[in-house]
């Protein structure tokens, strides 16, 4: 296999530099023989900073004998123009999406920094933060009050990515997700912990291969029981059994991101 390509890549932005990011992120990931360096200027909000980063573009680029890929989000029309000026290879989210919609729209937007991703002030920070706070309180069966509130109730056995899930979905969609392990004593009674039965239409099931897990359990507890592969494979068998016999939605993690694991969830119990 030829060694792969390297091109530095600059993710510039007035504000904190999360759409950037995410877009820029989306379209490298279809290259998988280039090997991506990446940089990040968040909060560029200066002539002097934008001229700077001007400056570092073009060393950059000499250093590299080869020019740099720049994402931007810069709202501000002066400082996107210095930018651009760059001996580089120039997105810009807002040239590319806004102007067109505009036109679409028959309206001029806001250009206001930082609109995408909102205030402190307002209500979806808010609603943001609540699920945070309720999903880091009913994370691993910690408690089985106000499971009510719930949007969603993730059920696995140990390891299987309850936990970082459950945050995503509070974090990126303002969520309230509670999650519970599937122990041994739950499949020795044959059935779900009874806290769970009268919330069945908000659970969702996740799994995972054995070996895999048998590998994550070996670096948290190597040697144990706990992480053997037999009691991997028998956890695992007994926890597709039970949502299987249960009814419940479930998928295999094994080889998904949180992003495409929350996907999931959000289309299968169609949440909003």
């Amino acid at each position: 296999m030829p060694n792969p390509i390297k091109r530095t890549v600059f993710f510039i932005s007035d504000g904190t530099g999360l759409t950037a990011e995410a877009l820029g992120h989306s379209l490298l990931t279809q290259f998988e023989d280039v090997e991506f360096r990446q940089i990040r200027v968040p909060f560029l909000d200066s002539i002097e900073k934008a001229q700077e980063t001007l400056q570092r573009i073009n060393a950059q680029g000499e250093a590299d004998g080869m020019r740099p890929i720049v994402f931007t989000t810069l709202v501000n029309q002066d400082l996107a123009t210095i930018i651009h000026q760059a001996d580089a290879f120039c997105l810009s989210y807002f040239e590319t999406f806004l102007a067109p919609l505009e036109v679409e729209l028959g309206r001029k937007s806001s250009h206001t920094v930082g609109r995408s991703h909102g205030t402190a002030e307002s209500s979806e920070y808010k609603k943001r933060i609540e699920a945070i706070n309720y999903t880091l309180a009913h994370d691993d069966g910690i408690t089985d009050r106000d499971l009510e509130e719930s949007d969603v109730i993730l059920v696995a056995v140990s390891r299987c990515g309850k936990t970082p899930t459950s945050l995503y979905l509070a974090m990126q969609f303002g969520l309230k997700a509670a999650n519970f392990p599937l122990i041994p004593e739950d499949f020795d009674r044959g059935r779900l912990p009874g806290t769970l039965e009268k919330h069945r239409s908000k659970l969702f099931g996740l799994t995972i291969q054995p070996d895999r897990l048998h590998q994550i359990r070996e670096e948290r507890r190597a040697g144990s029981k706990y992480a053997s592969l037999a009691n991997c494979r028998y956890e695992i068998a007994e926890a597709e059994k039970m949502m299987r016999r249960e009814g419940i939605r479930w998928l295999d993690s094994s080889t998904k991101s949180i992003e495409e694991i929350s996907a999931t969830i959000l289309q299968e119990l169609n949440l909003r």
